[in-house]
């Protein structure tokens, strides 16, 4: 899957529309070929099919889950030190201090509504004949792709620039819940709606995304790099979990999780865990990468500067890594963790450098400049955990399904630990585990800021930052300054 729209040209034309740019006018109407005018975007089925690529070649911006989002997403728990002091690649985020006007305040807020811009635009275009070109059944797909994408990109700013639910059941303000597409100025006045409505409307695009999309696709590139009908399972798994509505985990996880171990989905795509977790970081279109953002060495489809995950958490050449040695491994962190044995293959990603001053680097991503390690969204080794959370959660209990999901995650990597339910003397010491595994298992991939917010914990203290309690300051971010001179509706945090 490759981009099939020019990103300074889409860039350019929603800056200028919005008021907030003044730049090359040119490029708003461009001579090469590839270029498709507005009025014509939808008028053939191949264009069709492009527009819905793009929806995910917006999604994909390194400025957004290409590689900010995730990289965002670890830097704001404790598992990582900064080593640059550079606000250009994310030190306030780190410090838990970044304001209305930082980099990463600004710019993930306008890729992310830059998404769910293209998405609303998309199913406009669709409604007013975009349907008739392609047919009832393919603009069925098409139009759950978008509303999968339009979802996700809500639920991710959501755990950003909102409080969590569970504080306040979702009565706190959300976002700006944007359904229509902004094409001309004077349209960007909209007040927050609540925390509840935008999870509402992020389950039913996923509801009706899941009724909509293709069970399968053809390839092993599309079944991870496209949304099928598991992705959106599988994400409503994440979506309830942070709902701490237990009861609808268990109910999507069922649809794609056997009974027993070796766990697989029955339907669809036969997503399961893959035997090696070093190979799921090489060959990026295994069963087990439910959607992973892919990257390749073509101008324009890979990151870009200074968004790449490789960039940020691997050394830099000098220590025998690909990077740019931003951030190390917090010494007193996760890998600090006696339970987390030696001889466990997650251990092989971390990488010391120095002896009478050790670092430790994360070595997931691999691959060097342009850095085209595809990005992972989600993995089945997700949904088995956030079963098991749900399990244990929803009765109290220390459940026998919730001990084997978490087994079948720490044996695939470390055979010489098993538990058992006599393991745990109470439920809660079972929860522990399996959101220590959760730490270990998605390590660079961006979940800790959502475990941490879902669960309204205090993120705990690193290096030269204090812990930061959920009644704090900078807890959760502030809106962006831009969209507060645009938007005279929107409040801030």
């Amino acid at each position: 899957m490759k981009k099939k729209i020019n990103k300074s040209i889409l860039v350019c034309l929603t800056l200028s529309l919005l008021g907030l740019s003044s730049c090359d006018r040119t490029l708003l109407n461009p001579i090469p070929q590839t270029t498709v005018l507005d009025a014509l975007a939808l008028s053939t089925p191949t264009r069709v099919q492009n527009q819905v690529l793009s929806l995910y070649g917006a999604l994909k911006d390194g400025n957004f889950y290409g590689g900010r989002y995730v990289i965002y997403g670890d830097i704001r728990g404790e598992d990582f030190i900064n080593e640059t002091s550079n606000l250009v690649t994310g030190s306030d985020v780190w410090g838990l201090n970044a304001t209305n006007s930082a980099t990463a305040v600004v710019n993930l807020w306008y890729f992310g509504y830059l998404t769910i811009n293209k998405c609303n635009l998309f199913l406009d275009g669709m409604a007013a004949g975009g349907s008739t070109v392609v047919g009832t059944e393919a603009a069925a797909k098409y139009i759950a792709e978008a509303k999968f994408v339009r979802a996700l990109s809500y639920y991710s700013l959501l755990q950003y620039y909102a409080r969590p639910y569970v504080d306040g059941n979702g009565s706190k303000p959300g976002l700006p819940l944007r359904l229509t597409g902004i094409s001309s100025v004077g349209q960007s006045n909209l007040a927050r709606s609540s925390v509840a409505d935008v999870y509402a409307q992020v389950l039913k695009d996923l509801n009706e995304a899941e009724a909509a999309l293709p069970a399968t696709y053809a390839t092993g590139s599309d079944n991870t790099t496209r949304a099928h009908k598991n992705t959106a399972i599988a994400l409503k798994t994440r979506v309830y979990l942070t709902m701490q509505n237990y009861a609808s985990v268990i109910t999507e996880a069922n649809k794609i999780v056997s009974a027993t171990a070796p766990f697989k989905a029955s339907t669809g795509v036969a997503n399961t865990l893959q035997p090696d977790i070093t190979a799921i970081f090489t060959n990026y279109t295994t069963p087990e990468s439910i959607l992973s953002m892919p990257m390749t060495s073509t101008t324009g489809d890979f990151p870009g500067t200074q968004n790449q995950l490789a960039y940020y958490y691997s050394p830099s050449s000098a220590n025998g890594g690909v990077g740019n040695s931003e951030y190390s491994l917090n010494a007193k962190g996760i890998i600090a963790d006696t339970t987390w044995r030696a001889a466990d293959k997650r251990r092989s990603f971390v990488k010391q450098t120095g002896t009478t001053t050790a670092k430790y680097w994360l070595t997931k991503y691999k691959a060097g400049s342009p850095f085209t390690d595809y990005v992972p969204v989600m993995r089945y080794s997700e949904v088995l955990l956030n079963l098991a959370e749900a399990k244990v959660r929803s009765t109290n209990a220390i459940d026998v399904q919730a001990v084997a999901l978490l087994n079948a995650v720490r044996n695939r990597s470390d055979a010489t630990k098993t538990y058992t339910a006599a393991s745990f003397a109470t439920s809660t010491d079972l929860i522990n585990a399996i959101l220590l595994e959760r730490r270990i298992e998605f390590l660079g991939e961006g979940l800790r800021n959502n475990d941490l917010m879902r669960l309204l914990q205090t993120i705990p203290a690193k290096g030269t930052v204090p812990a930061k309690a959920p009644s704090e300051p900078n807890y959760i971010w502030p809106i962006s300054s831009s969209e507060l001179a645009l938007n005279s509706l929107a409040t801030d945090n």
